[in-house]
């Protein structure tokens, strides 16, 4: 068993039984097949690093789709581009036959999503992000790379006669852009067959070798609402002859969020979060328009499906009271990811056969939104946060996702791919034909 190592970025390699819990044998944590040799490992690790160097912005994955197409077809797998140009899916077939499955059982699917966002990666690394103001700084180059090797793993596993089950790769675009690559998706097809699916998402607050998991609600609803306010304006002589519209901003930046407070059950969460309020351009002009965009968060399906409704109404209320004309535009984000109790079941297994009880972590429900979610209106499903913090490293310093300079432990790559593929073995056992 190789010893780990550290490549000239600083980033630890090597196997990932340096990251197996303390009381567990690694004879017995790899007893399952499926495990990544060394050989694949070190490719895993250059396919994240080129896609780092290259990341594309969602429904504008086309090089991303192309690297993953031809990775795939090489094991000797059928990709399929989805309908819009960009992302892919393809099945495993457990005899090793290629195309669409089309078999009796259900599949279990692993989805990854493979845009980055649109802000500048300020990393000093030799894989740094060579497109200017664009990163991978949510860890979706990772989670490709987790799913590219599972498939690779599992098809090699059918060529051995060693893989039990049908399994389907998919690989989505624009997770990044609301309401969610996973709608088209979806309409594309790419649930038909598929009777389960599994995903991961990096989390840099857990250790590498680890995951955070929790059976319920994982993420939070996220919408978008954008209020234009409108009066005829005038002097600030004279606010009682018009429509003072900076009050009228103000007031409804103040008072929504705290009509909606009274008005919902707390423990739903629900919160509007405003992130622009512009309005006038001189001191003694009343101006004639306003704006106000924000976010509408909240914890649980019920809340989420009743929010638009009841912002609307506490916006027109406070409206009102200011003679303000109002127009109000909302946009639907995504429900909350709420995990499966026996898909979260699985995931936890999974990483415990392979890692170590330790392995897992119970995890707090986050108030990021993730388009996951909406696979989980059609079928049973879970989502784990996959460790990506070095772990024992007290001087290491927190790189939070959304940020320029974010990146991860690359041992949690290899980690993501065995839990994957330990779940689709265990899967298989658990769940009837």
């Amino acid at each position: 068993m190789r010893t780990g190592k550290f490549d000239a970025a600083g980033v630890t390699l090597g196997h990932v039984s340096h990251l197996l819990s303390p009381e567990t044998d690694p004879v017995t944590a790899l007893h399952l097949p499926g495990v990544v040799p060394d050989g694949l490992r070190e490719e895993l690790v250059a396919f994240r690093r080129d896609l780092h160097m290259h990341p594309e912005l969602g429904n504008n994955e086309v090089r991303t789709t192309a690297a993953l197409k031809t990775r795939l077809e090489r094991a000797g797998l059928t990709p399929r581009v989805l309908d819009g140009g960009t992302g892919l899916y393809c099945d495993v077939h457990p005899d090793g036959g290629s195309g669409r499955w089309s078999g009796g059982r259900p599949m279990l699917a692993l989805r990854a999503d493979i845009d980055a966002l649109p802000i500048p990666d300020t990393k000093t690394v030799a894989y740094r992000s060579t497109i200017p103001g664009r990163a991978h700084a949510c860890g979706h180059d990772v989670h490709t790379t987790v799913v590219l090797g599972a498939g690779l793993v599992l098809a090699e596993m059918a060529r051995e006669g060693k893989l039990p089950v049908p399994v389907r790769l998919l690989f989505q675009p624009a997770e990044e852009v609301l309401p969610g690559g996973a709608t088209d998706a979806i309409e594309s097809g790419v649930l038909d067959g598929v009777g389960r699916i599994i995903a991961v998402h990096c989390d840099p607050k857990v250790d590498a070798g680890r995951i955070g998991l929790r059976t319920g609600p994982i993420t939070s609803a996220c919408d978008r609402v954008e209020i234009n306010l409108s009066g005829p304006g005038g002097h600030t002589a004279r606010p009682h002859l018009t429509t003072d519209l900076v009050t009228a901003a103000a007031r409804v930046a103040t008072d929504v969020p705290a009509l909606l407070a009274r008005r919902v059950d707390t423990r739903a969460g629900l919160a509007v979060t405003w992130g622009r309020l512009e309005t006038g351009h001189a001191s003694n002009v009343i101006p004639q328009q306003a704006g106000l965009s924000g976010t509408v968060r909240c914890l649980d399906l019920d809340s989420w499906r009743a929010a638009p409704d009841l912002v609307h109404a506490a916006v027109d209320e406070v409206a009102t009271t200011h003679r303000a004309k109002v127009e109000i535009q909302y946009i639907r984000g995504v429900p909350p990811v709420v995990n499966e109790a026996g898909t979260a079941a699985l995931l936890g297994e999974a990483m415990t056969e392979r890692f170590g009880a330790t392995s897992v972590e119970s995890t707090e429900q986050s108030l990021g939104g993730e388009d996951f979610s909406w696979y989980l209106e059609h079928v049973p499903g879970a989502m784990a946060r996959l460790g990506t913090r070095a772990p024992g490293d007290a001087s290491a310093t927190p790189r939070d996702i959304h940020q320029g300079d974010f990146d991860v432990d690359e041992r949690a790559i290899t980690v993501g791919v065995e839990l994957f593929t330990a779940a689709v073995l265990l899967d298989a056992g658990h769940r009837p034909l």
